[in-house]
């Protein structure tokens, strides 16, 4: 275990102390087990042929007293440190400056970035994006069952509740891509509900930002065919920003190529993939929400060329 954030890193020490007292526990109780029995294995039942193997001798009391002490002193020091530890990661030293609405759906998740500016929000999915270095506050909600939200190395378990907004917060201490996680079971792809947070030197994500800002470029030629095919096709469930497809069913298309991986982490994004959960998504991950379309070949293919345009 690594940790590569702030709040990992106060309690990635308190997970291996309190792992280290119940080894030493477990090891101590057995070794005095085994010594117990070790030592009264002689007894001698001939006068008494129903009596127990194992005598109880006289003095034990006191080491009773000195179990029940030591136990004691322990789990107070345990409980000590742990509320010190969670009272400290509680909150940001901070206050953060970015607000991000993570929306969780079987199975996939929703990023939404919030802004007053109405102009300035970004939605795209499964892919999160932050600054190295500062808090970044998270709002959790659920549209549907129960989930967890989980970046092991960053921290922030915190679980997503139906009707509810929950919130935590995570700040990356190095730049790097960390793997998250659904961890409330919550159907039948529960496994394949991953995402990643992608943590960037401040200017790298300043730049990604302004990226992600920009309009999708009207098509010509061919590709404004490719985008009427899209829309008869995707845009019942999907959406492009700047564009008049608008569905809300399924992940915002928009930008998506410069997404890693397809269907929460599933598959790489990457043409032969895109062809092949278009055509079959039933194949790729039983049970998701995205139908198998009656899509002809060519019309795949100007689908394909629609969504190679979204970079």
């Amino acid at each position: 275990m690594t940790a590569f954030g702030t709040r990992a890193d106060g309690i990635l020490p308190l997970t291996y102390g309190t792992m280290a007292i119940s080894c030493l526990v477990s090891v101590l109780i057995a070794a005095l087990l085994a010594w117990a029995l070790l030592r009264h294995r002689g007894t001698d039942r001939s006068g008494n042929p129903r009596a127990l193997a194992v005598a109880r001798s006289g003095g034990g009391l006191p080491w009773i007293y000195v179990g029940v002490g030591v136990s004691t002193l322990v789990l107070f020091g345990a409980a000590a440190w742990t509320m010190v530890v969670l009272s400290t990661v509680a909150r940001p030293a901070t206050k953060p400056r970015l607000t991000i609405e993570i929306t969780a759906r079987q199975w996939w998740w929703g990023v939404r970035y919030l802004s007053p500016d109405h102009a300035r929000t970004v939605t795209t999915a499964n892919e999160i994006h932050i600054p190295v270095g500062e808090p970044v506050a998270f709002k959790l909600a659920s549209e549907d069952v129960i989930h967890s939200f989980w970046v092991p190395a960053l921290h922030g378990k915190t679980d997503v509740i139906p009707g509810q907004t929950n919130t935590t917060w995570l700040q990356a201490r190095v730049p790097g891509t960390y793997r998250g996680q659904c961890t409330e079971y919550c159907g039948q792809q529960h496994a394949h509900m991953g995402f990643v947070v992608i943590a960037q030197e401040p200017e790298a994500f300043e730049t990604w930002y302004r990226h992600q800002l920009a309009p999708t470029p009207p098509p010509t030629g061919d590709l404004a065919e490719a985008q009427t095919t899209f829309a008869a096709k995707c845009g019942l469930c999907h959406a492009v920003r700047g564009t008049p497809v608008g569905g809300r069913l399924g992940p915002d298309l928009t930008h998506l190529k410069s997404r890693t991986t397809l269907a929460a982490g599933t598959v790489p994004n990457n043409p032969g993939y895109r062809g092949a959960w278009i055509a079959d998504p039933q194949h790729i991950k039983p049970g998701s929400k995205m139908p198998r379309l009656d899509i002809s070949g060519p019309e795949l293919a100007r689908v394909q060329a629609y969504l190679d345009t979204l970079d």
